[in-house]
């Protein structure tokens, strides 16, 4: 019976989620193209404004726990635990006052109503992992836009969901390149919590009374030499906050 109800709520869900998601893609262009990009970027945040409300109808609720101060007049890389994609309106909402941005694969850059707009239009990278030459260069491209802008980035370096929760195991050749080109930039890490649990069925039916959590921790000044312990130290910080139930 709750499988079936949660069917119910999850077609619901899906219209709802789905209706933003077209509505805002034609607002992106027309704003985008019109008014440039400050306009584009409040489309961004309110369409996420609204992702962010559809969860209410899975019974799911945010809750985004940052007790700190973030700079707004410097870039900031935002580090990670990736558990669904469900974690990306929130941090995006909540984050809006710092631009954020993204590090995705090429293949996110088409097909996805909103989604692959922004990504190809709102100066996040979009790197192709079959081609090295093309990863560098689209990272230094994206570098120097987050530099001159003061606009802040989000990595993932698990580099896939994790769909049970355990985190896997991150990378730190993304973080790395963005730190080296980005003198004044500052780490943020951010652990989040329960959004795995959207995938007990797959992607349906969606369980209902979901509570996603998310969690600042202290800005993190990049070390100087970079040493594969101030990677680590960043990847403890994150995965010691999760919380398996």
């Amino acid at each position: 019976m709750y499988k079936f109800i949660a069917s119910i709520f999850s077609v619901i869900f899906y219209l709802g989620f789905g209706f933003f998601l077209f509505l805002f893609h034609g607002i992106q262009v027309v704003l985008r193209n019109f008014f440039g990009y400050q306009a584009h970027k409040v489309s961004v945040d309110v369409l996420n404004f609204f992702l962010v409300q559809c969860y209410s109808l899975l019974g799911a609720r945010v809750q985004f726990i940052n007790t700190f101060e973030l700079p707004t007049n410097r870039p900031l890389i935002i580090v990670a635990n990736h558990q669904n994609t469900f974690d990306i309106p929130p941090l995006i909402w909540y984050l809006r006052k710092h631009h954020l941005k993204f590090v995705s694969k090429k293949e996110l850059g088409k097909g996805i109503p909103s989604v692959s707009y922004h990504l190809r239009n709102g100066g996040s990278a979009l790197i192709d992992r079959k081609e090295p030459k093309q990863a560098v260069a689209e990272i230094n491209r994206h570098a120097d836009l987050l530099f001159k802008n003061n606009w802040s980035t989000l990595i993932f370096p698990e580099g896939t969901r994790s769909k049970t929760g355990v985190p896997k195991k991150f990378k730190s050749r993304g973080v790395k390149a963005l730190i080296e080109k980005i003198p004044n930039v500052l780490i943020v890490p951010i652990t989040i919590n329960n959004s795995y649990k959207f995938n007990r069925w797959g992607n349906f039916p969606l369980p209902l009374g979901v509570r996603l959590k998310f969690y600042v921790h202290a800005p993190i000044e990049p070390s100087e030499d970079l040493s594969s312990e101030f990677f680590d130290q960043i990847e403890k910080t994150i995965t010691d906050a999760i919380v398996l139930d």
